[in-house]
């Protein structure tokens, strides 16, 4: 029997050597192509007749477009208008990535933390340079809570810098748990089906199918969870709001 673990494992489908550093083309890479590939094919496919009664594959590019518009608005306000094709993109990706690993004999690029934690600190460093550019030195207030007194601050302020710090590994760390733990769990149940056999591997089975359903399901809030936190990241740069 496969490990389950063994759908995680990156290999190398082109050896590539820059200047000493390894740059092989590997599965990770290729998934997440194809999955820029479709995303960018759904909306610009979807787009091309702009009808005014939408079909469907319009009617999922516009659902898409006013869903993560109508998160960005109640988030972060006018203000985040000009980021929204950043977070639209992010949110995307990280859906369709989700999305494309529940296909058989495919990889999950999400599934690996070397990825997620590339995109988080993206945010967490995109985040940063937003706040002091629109505050200067004044974004360091961020860390002060108003209305407590200094005593308090003591102790406060090295909990907020800490917290601000460790939001990208938070971000990170709980997209790839899920992908990685909902998928090694979908692995093993398939492994009990085969050992079962005909007789035995009905409740597996059974379990296998509700299970996927709410793999599909996490899939999309993962990408959401993702999305949101970068707007509220974002609001603490635009307004400053403690």
């Amino acid at each position: 029997m496969h490990s389950p673990m063994e759908q995680f494992e990156i290999r190398k489908l082109l050896d590539l050597n820059l200047f000493g550093i390894d740059a092989s083309f590997t599965n990770s890479a290729t998934w997440m192509i194809i999955a820029v590939i479709l995303a960018t094919a759904v909306f610009v496919w979807g787009m091309r007749q702009r009808a005014l009664v939408p079909g469907r594959l319009q009617s999922v590019a516009e659902m898409g477009y006013e869903f993560i518009a109508g998160m960005v608005r109640d988030n972060v306000g006018d203000g985040g208008k000009k980021y929204f094709p950043f977070i639209l993109t992010l949110f995307i990706f990280i859906l369709f990535c989700n999305v494309l690993g529940m296909v058989p004999y495919s990889f999950t690029p999400t599934s690996h933390i070397v990825v997620t934690f590339a995109m988080a600190a993206f945010v967490f460093v995109g985040v940063t340079i937003i706040g002091f550019a629109r505050h200067g030195m004044h974004f360091l207030s961020l860390f002060v809570p108003k209305g407590v007194p200094f005593v308090l601050l003591l102790l406060l302020v090295p909990i907020e810098i800490i917290s601000y710090f460790i939001r990208p590994f938070s971000l990170s760390i709980r997209l790839f748990a899920n992908m990685l733990a909902g998928h090694t769990m979908l692995k093993v149940f398939g492994g009990f089906v085969v050992m079962l056999g005909i007789i035995g591997g009905w409740a597996p089975l059974a379990f296998i199918v509700v299970f996927t359903g709410l793999e599909l399901l996490i899939a999309f809030l993962q990408a959401y969870v993702f999305a949101i936190l970068t707007c509220l990241y974002l609001n603490d740069a635009v307004h400053l709001h403690h």
